[in-house]
């Protein structure tokens, strides 16, 4: 592989940084209770892919990890500074979970899937079904119009 088809992550404070080497097994969206815990968010956003094609690159010591004691697979890791999530290898050592949030660059790869979808969040709206705004609204808002071409 050359350089140019691996791709950069990172935390939020910059003091964790890896990279991971494509193909990716899957790129899907899990909406698990423990990924929207863990992302405080609807759902995760996650790569899927064989450990040896993910590498530390620098910060590792940085890196903490928590595995629910229930859990088969399900682990996490964050960055120990800022709190940011980050890539965790699961509890089988099968594979390792890449947030797609945290990559430095956008992958050319888009999500194929939605895991666990009758777990979802009860408020969870899809995103076209809410106005958009380019910046955070303020006096002069401008809505975006969003359609089949823009998401």
């Amino acid at each position: 592989m050359t350089k140019e088809s691996r791709y950069h992550g990172s935390c939020l404070c910059g003091n964790v940084h890896y990279e991971i080497t494509p193909p990716f097994s899957t790129f899907q969206y899990c909406h698990c209770s423990r990924c929207r815990k863990a992302t405080g968010s609807a759902h995760a956003s996650n790569i899927i892919m064989p450990p040896d094609q993910f590498n530390w690159l620098s910060g590792e010591e940085h890196v903490g990890r928590y595995e629910p004691a229930e859990s088969k697979h399900f682990a996490t890791c964050f960055c120990k500074m800022c709190g940011s999530t980050l890539p965790w290898l699961a509890k089988t050592k099968k594979a390792i979970v890449i947030p797609a949030g945290t990559l430095d660059e956008s992958p050319k790869e888009t999500p194929e899937r939605n895991l666990f979808w009758d777990s979802r969040a009860s408020w969870y709206q899809f995103p076209h079904q809410l106005p958009a705004f380019k910046t955070l609204p303020g006096k002069s808002e401008e809505v975006c119009i969003l359609s089949s071409e823009s998401i």
